[in-house]
C-alpha cells in the first residue's frame, strides 16, 4: 500500500516536472492552489487515472508493454523503473527479481531514489513549474493567434470547443486535417477529430475523454495541460527545421537581392559606356566644314548635345557610383565577398572613359569656335580678293591691245610726242597697281594658307592676273623702246596734257583707294576697335577738302588745254593723248566718293550699336555669373562642413542634406537663364568678356559637381545608416568614430594617412604589432592607395564586433533540413523552402559525391561556402 502510494505521488511529480523522452524538461503547469475537495470527488480522480495511464503507456509503448491499472501494475516497482529508463534514457539499477513484499519496496525505493536524485520534488510544485506554465501557454497562444474562433487563455476553459487541438495540428501539419471545415459548434467532434489524428499520424495517445472536457465546467487542468504538451514535444522538431529554414531564407534572399543589384550595375555600366563609346568619335571628329552655315549647325549640334542628351548621361553616372556604392556596402553588412564587376566595368574604368569624353568635348568645342573665327575670316578675306581683283581687272582690260598698238608709225611728231608721254602715264599708273597686284597675291597665298574651301578658283584667278601683270610689264617696255625710237623725230609735246596726266593718274588711283577704303568690309570684336575705326574715317573726311582742291587743280588744267587748243586752233582731238582718265572718269569718280562716305557713316555708326549691345551682352553675363559662381562655391563649402560635423542624430544630417539638395534644384532655374544668356553671347560672335572670370564652362563644370557631390554625400550618410542600422551601432558610437576620424583627418579631406590611422586605432585602445596592423591595412586599404576612407574606417570599426551570418551557420541550418546527412535531396529543399528560393539552390547546388551519396544528392556544404565567397564555386 505504502510502495503504491508513493509510486503514484512519483509520477504526479513526473507528470508535473514535465519529464520527456529526453530526460530534459517541458511544459507542465502548477495548481494555483490545492482543491481538497476536487481530490476527493470520484470522477476526477477517474480523469486523472485515465490521463496519468494514457501519459505512462505513451512512454512504455517505446519498450514494448504497457500497464491497465497504475495501482496494481506499478506494485512490484519493475514497470516504474522501466518507465523511468524510457524517459531518461539512462539505465537504473538492477532491479530485485524477487516475489517478496520486501522486493517490491525495494525496487519503488531504486525508483524514488532515481527522481530524487534528478531533482524532482514530489510534494507541491515551485517557481519552475510556474514557468514552464507561462511557456507553454505563450506557445499555444502564438501558434493559434491566426485562427478564428480559438482564444487560449488557460488550461482548462479555452480547450472545450477543441478547436485549440485542430489548429495546433492545422498549424504544423496542414496536410492532416481542413481547418475550414471545422464547426464549433461540434466540440466533441472536433475533440476526438483531434486525438484520433494525433494518435494515428503523431503518435500520441488519447488520454482525454471529449465528453469530460465538453460537460465539465472546468474540466482538468494537469491532465489537458500533459496532453498539450505531447503536441509541443511533437512538434518541437518542426519549429527547429521552420528555423533553419528561416535562416536560409533569409541567407538566399539577400544573395538574390544582391545579384539582382549586380545585374542591374552591369547593364547600366554597359549602357553608359556604349553611350560614350559612340559619342567620343563624334566629338574627336575635326573635319572641317566649307561654309559658316554648316558649321553653324555643327556648333547648334553640340549645344543641343550639350543641354540635352549629356545631362541625363551625367546623372546615370552618378546613379551608377551610388549603386555600387550600396552593394558594396550590403555584401560587407551580409558578410558577402565584395562585388568584382566585369573586365572594363569598374568604376574607375566608367570614370575614365568620363575623363576622356569631357577632353574630347572641351577640344571639340574649342575647334568649333576656332573654326568659326578661321571662316569668319575667309570670308572676309575672300569679298575682298574678289573686290580687289575686281578692280584690277577692269583697271586692265583691254591693256594688251592698247600696247600692241602700232599708231606711232604713222603718226606725227607732235603725236609721237603725245604716244611717249602717254605710255608715261601709263608705266607710271602701272606702277601704281603694282601694290594692288602684290596685295592680291598675298590675299590668295593667305587664303590657301587657311585652307580656303574655293582656293582653286583663287588660284586660278590670281595666276591669270599675275600672268597678265608679267605680259602687260613685257609688253610695256616693248613699246616704251619703239616710242623712244621715234622720239628723235618727234619734238612737240604739249606740256599741259602731259601735266594733266601726271597729276590725274594718282588722283584717279587715290580716288579708287579711296572708294576701295569705303567699301571695305571690317571685323571688330570691341566697342574700342570700332571707335578706332570711327575716327580714322572722320580723319579722311578731313582730307576731302584738300582733295577736292587738287581735283579743281586738275580741271583747271585740262581747261587749260581746251583754251589753248581753241587759242591757237589746233586741229587735234581735245582728249588728253598722255592719259586715259577723262574728266567725266575723274568727275564720277568724286562724285561715288562722297556718296559712299555717308553710307560708310551709317555702317560704322550701325556697327557701334552693335558692339554697345554686345557688351551689355558680357555685362548681363557676368552679373549672373559673379553671382552663381560664388553660390555654388559656398554650397560646396557647407556640404563639406556638413559631411564632417560630429553632433547630431544620421537621420538629422540626412534631413539637413536633403534640404540642401531641395535648393540646389531649385537653384536650376538661375542655371539655365545663365545657359540662355551664353546662348545670345555666343550667337552674337562674342568670344571673351573682360568683366568676369567665370566662363560658362566654369559654372557647368561646378554645378555638375556640386549635383555629384551632394548625391554622393548623401549616399555616404545612407550607408552609414545602414551599416548603423544593420551592425547595431548607436549613435553615441557613431559619432564617437566621426570625432577620432575627423581628430586625425589632419588634412582635412576626408582621408588619413597609415601613421595617422595606426595613431587612431592607439587612441582608441588597440594594442597593434606590425602584423596585426598590416591585416587591418588590407582591410581599410585593399588597393593599396596609402590613406584609409570614413566609410572603410566604419566598416572595420563595426566589423570587429558585428554578429552576422557565417557560411557554418547557413551549412549548420542545411544540415537540419537534410536530418543529419552531409547531403540534401531537392524534394527535400521543396517541402522546406519557398518555391522560389528553393528552385535557387537547386539550380546552383552542386552534385555531393562523398561517402553515402545517392541519386539527386546535393552538396550544401560547397554551396554555403561559395555564399560568402570561401570557394571557388
Amino acid at each position: 500500500r505504502v510502495g503504491r502510494e508513493r509510486a503514484l505521488r512519483a509520477l504526479e511529480g513526473l507528470r508535473a516536472k514535465g519529464w520527456d523522452e529526453a530526460g530534459g524538461g517541458g511544459y507542465m503547469i502548477q495548481e494555483e492552489e490545492w482543491d481538497r475537495d476536487l481530490l476527493l470527488d470520484p470522477a476526477w480522480e477517474k480523469q486523472q487515472r485515465k490521463t496519468f495511464t494514457a501519459w505512462c503507456n505513451s512512454h512504455l509503448r517505446k519498450a514494448g508493454t504497457q500497464i491497465e491499472n497504475i495501482e496494481e501494475d506499478f506494485r512490484n516497482g519493475l514497470k516504474l523503473m522501466l518507465l523511468l529508463e524510457v524517459i531518461s534514457g539512462e539505465r537504473l539499477s538492477k532491479p530485485d527479481r524477487g516475489k517478496m513484499r520486501f522486493h517490491k519496496i525495494a525496487n519503488v525505493n531504486k525508483a524514488l531514489d532515481y527522481i530524487a536524485s534528478k531533482g524532482v520534488k514530489l510534494v507541491s510544485i515551485g517557481a519552475e513549474e510556474t514557468s514552464a506554465k507561462e511557456g507553454l501557454l505563450l506557445w499555444c497562444q502564438r501558434k493559434t493567434a491566426p485562427y478564428r474562433n480559438v482564444n487560449i487563455q488557460n488550461f482548462h476553459t479555452s480547450w472545450k470547443d477543441g478547436l485549440g487541438l485542430c489548429a495546433l495540428i492545422h498549424r504544423h501539419r496542414p496536410d492532416l486535417i481542413d481547418y475550414s471545415k471545422l464547426n464549433k459548434d461540434d466540440p466533441i467532434g472536433n475533440i476526438n477529430l483531434a486525438m484520433e489524428i494525433a494518435e494515428k499520424h503523431l503518435d500520441i495517445p488519447k488520454m482525454l475523454d471529449a465528453e469530460d472536457l465538453v460537460y465539465t465546467a472546468r474540466p482538468d487542468e494537469r491532465a489537458i495541460m500533459t496532453y498539450v504538451s505531447c503536441y509541443y514535444h511533437a512538434f518541437a522538431g518542426a519549429q527547429k527545421a521552420e528555423t533553419a529554414a528561416n535562416r536560409i531564407c533569409k541567407v538566399l534572399a539577400v544573395n538574390q537581392e544582391n545579384e539582382k543589384l549586380m545585374e542591374e550595375y552591369e547593364r547600366l555600366a554597359s549602357e553608359l559606356l556604349e553611350w560614350i563609346r559612340r559619342t567620343i568619335p563624334w566629338l574627336e571628329n575635326r573635319t572641317p566644314e566649307k561654309t559658316m552655315q554648316a558649321m553653324q549647325k555643327k556648333l547648334e549640334d553640340f549645344r543641343d548635345y550639350r543641354r540635352k542628351h549629356k545631362p541625363p548621361k551625367v546623372q546615370e553616372k552618378c546613379q551608377l557610383e551610388i549603386n555600387f556604392n550600396t552593394l558594396q556596402t550590403k555584401l560587407r553588412i551580409s558578410n558577402r565577398p565584395a562585388f568584382m564587376p566585369s573586365e572594363g566595368k569598374m568604376v574607375s574604368d566608367i570614370a575614365g572613359a568620363w575623363q576622356r569624353l569631357e577632353q574630347a568635348e572641351k577640344g571639340y568645342e574649342e575647334w568649333l569656335l576656332n573654326e568659326i573665327r578661321r571662316l569668319e575670316r575667309l570670308e572676309h578675306l575672300a569679298e575682298k580678293f574678289r573686290q580687289k581683283a575686281s578692280t584690277h581687272e577692269s583697271w586692265a582690260y583691254g591693256k594688251e591691245q592698247i600696247l600692241l598698238q602700232k599708231d606711232y608709225e604713222s603718226a606725227s611728231l607732235t603725236e609721237v610726242r603725245a604716244l611717249l608721254k602717254k605710255h608715261e602715264a601709263f608705266e607710271s599708273d602701272l606702277a601704281a597697281h603694282q601694290d594692288r597686284v602684290e596685295q592680291i597675291a598675298a590675299i590668295a597665298q593667305e587664303l590657301n594658307e587657311l585652307d580656303y574651301h574655293d582656293a582653286a578658283s583663287v588660284n586660278d584667278r590670281c595666276q591669270k592676273i599675275c600672268d597678265q601683270w608679267d605680259r602687260l610689264g613685257t609688253l610695256t617696255q616693248k613699246r616704251r623702246e619703239a616710242l623712244e625710237r621715234t622720239e628723235k623725230l618727234l619734238e612737240t609735246i604739249d606740256q599741259l596734257h602731259l601735266e594733266f596726266a601726271k597729276r590725274a593718274a594718282p588722283f584717279n588711283n587715290w580716288m579708287e583707294g579711296a572708294m576701295e577704303d569705303l567699301q571695305d568690309m571690317f571685323i571688330v570684336h570691341s566697342i574700342e576697335e570700332i571707335q578706332s575705326l570711327i575716327t580714322a574715317h572722320e580723319q579722311f573726311k578731313a582730307t576731302l577738302p584738300e582733295a577736292d582742291g587738287e581735283r579743281q587743280a586738275i580741271m583747271s588744267i585740262q581747261n587749260e588745254v581746251e583754251k589753248v587748243i581753241q587759242s591757237y586752233n589746233i586741229r587735234i582731238s581735245s582728249s588728253n593723248p598722255y592719259s586715259t582718265v577723262t574728266m567725266d572718269e575723274l568727275r564720277a569718280k568724286w562724285d561715288k566718293v562722297k556718296q559712299l562716305v555717308p553710307v560708310r557713316d551709317q555702317s560704322l555708326q550701325e556697327e557701334l550699336a552693335r558692339q554697345h549691345a554686345n557688351e551689355r551682352l558680357r555685362r548681363q553675363f557676368a552679373a549672373q555669373a559673379n553671382a552663381v559662381g560664388p553660390w555654388i562655391q559656398n554650397k560646396m563649402e557647407e556640404i563639406a562642413r556638413s559631411s564632417i560635423q560630429i553632433t547630431g542624430a544620421l537621420e538629422d544630417q540626412m534631413n539637413q542634406l536633403k534640404q540642401y539638395e531641395h535648393n540646389i534644384i531649385n537653384y536650376k532655374n538661375n542655371i539655365d537663364k545663365l545657359e540662355g544668356d551664353h546662348q545670345l553671347i555666343q550667337e552674337a560672335l562674342v568670344f571673351d568678356n573682360k568683366h568676369t572670370n567665370y566662363t560658362m564652362e566654369h559654372i557647368r563644370v561646378g554645378w555638375e559637381l556640386l549635383l555629384t557631390t551632394i548625391a554622393r554625400t548623401i549616399n555616404e550618410v545612407e550607408t552609414q545608416i545602414l551599416t548603423r542600422d544593420a551592425k547595431g551601432i548607436t549613435q553615441e558610437q557613431m559619432n564617437e568614430f566621426r570625432a577620432s576620424f575627423n581628430h586625425f583627418d589632419r588634412r582635412k579631406n576626408g582621408l588619413m594617412d597609415h601613421e595617422d590611422f595606426r595613431a587612431c586605432l592607439i587612441s582608441m585602445g588597440y594594442d597593434l604589432g606590425e602584423a596585426e596592423f598590416a591585416r587591418i591595412m588590407t582591410l581599410v586599404d585593399p588597393n593599396g592607395q596609402g590613406t584609409v576612407t570614413f566609410q572603410s574606417f566604419i566598416d572595420f570599426m563595426t566589423r570587429e564586433t558585428a554578429d552576422t551570418d557565417t557560411a557554418e551557420q547557413v551549412i549548420a541550418s542545411f544540415r537540419i533540413l537534410a536530418s543529419d546527412k552531409p547531403y540534401i535531396l531537392a524534394d527535400e529543399l521543396r517541402r522546406e523552402l519557398p518555391p522560389d528560393q528553393a528552385q535557387y539552390c537547386i539550380k546552383r547546388m552542386p552534385a555531393y559525391s562523398g561517402p553515402g551519396s545517392v541519386p539527386g544528392a546535393l552538396d550544401y556544404a560547397a554551396f554555403s561556402s561559395a555564399l560568402y565567397g570561401e570557394s571557388d564555386l
